[in-house]
């Protein structure tokens, strides 16, 4: 099995046909390997804005390129994605994070309606495996691929960094660190298909309404951090910043809590975020006819 890992630079654009913003991709980089990930290839290329007229400042800034550079140097979105397509081959393509995956998406929307990637077949995210790997995958806090190679202590230069090959060369070393130990078979996954889509493009979102049939509404009890026992909710429910609150008495040892409570959807499951609070503060609470 072979390997290309990829990464795209973009620039923001906002486009008057289509009425939106689209993160515009000026360059791909990537590196190809063996089955034990030794650099076999490479593949690098500028692609010229056809949406955007300049480079943002903050963009020119982070890669060093130039307008001129795209101007003279570079080719159209769909020959670059021709020409990496056939770089690609059959190999499994890795990204770090998704980020890049939803800018080919959303470049390929734009330019042919349909944001579905041709060469794309087989994919992992090497930003998921490395987190596993190191036992720190958070989703809602991810690690960044230099801050990642920082904490592996993989050497690399900042000045190249932000660069498409570059970037995908660290992304490399970082992989190197783990693929004797933790096995990439099992985040490799079947990218030809409308589940991948649907999945990738699925945006989380959390659940308000306690009606809704996706709520497991078991989960509404709280045991008591005291003795362990069922607590009775005194209050209703009500939502702030996304989180369900009330208060509790538990009424086989008097203490008495604030549960708080969310519920997370995901593509295929519900994330659920359960607290106690304390609330010895609070004055008593009265249960009405107990």
């Amino acid at each position: 099995m072979s390997y290309v890992i990829l990464d795209l630079e973009w620039n923001g654009s906002y486009s008057k046909t289509a009425h939106r913003f689209v993160n515009e991709i000026i360059e791909f980089g990537a590196v190809k390997t063996d089955d034990e990930f030794n650099i076999i290839d490479t593949f690098s290329e500028l692609v010229t804005q056809k949406i955007g007229k300049k480079l943002s400042g903050r963009v020119k800034q982070l890669t060093k390129i130039t307008n001129e550079e795209l101007a003279e140097g570079g080719i159209d979105f769909l020959s670059a994605t021709e020409k990496f397509g056939n770089f690609l081959g059959n190999d499994v393509l890795m990204t770090w994070g998704t980020s890049d995956i939803h800018a080919l998406i959303d470049n390929y929307r734009y330019y042919l309606d349909n944001g579905h990637i041709p060469f794309l077949t087989r994919y992992c995210d090497i930003q998921e495996y490395c987190e596993k790997a190191m036992d720190k995958y958070d989703e809602g806090n991810q690690i960044g691929l230099g801050v990642c190679a920082e904490m592996l202590g993989v050497e690399f230069s900042e000045e190249e960094q932000h660069r498409a090959e570059s970037d995908a060369e660290l992304s490399l070393k970082c992989i190197k660190k783990f693929v004797d130990t933790v096995s990439i078979d099992d985040y490799i996954m079947k990218a030809d298909c409308d589940e991948f889509y649907d999945r990738l493009l699925f945006k989380n979102y959390f659940i308000t309404d306690l009606k809704d049939p996706e709520i497991d509404r078991t989960q509404l009890k709280f045991r008591c951090d005291k003795c362990g026992r069922v607590a009775r909710r005194v209050k209703r429910w009500k939502l702030h910043n996304k989180n369900f609150t009330s208060d509790f008495l538990c009424r086989n040892c008097g203490n008495k809590f604030t549960g708080r409570i969310s519920f997370k959807k995901k593509y295929d499951d519900v994330k659920i975020n359960k607290r106690i609070l304390d609330n010895s503060a609070k004055e008593k609470i009265e249960i009405c006819g107990s």
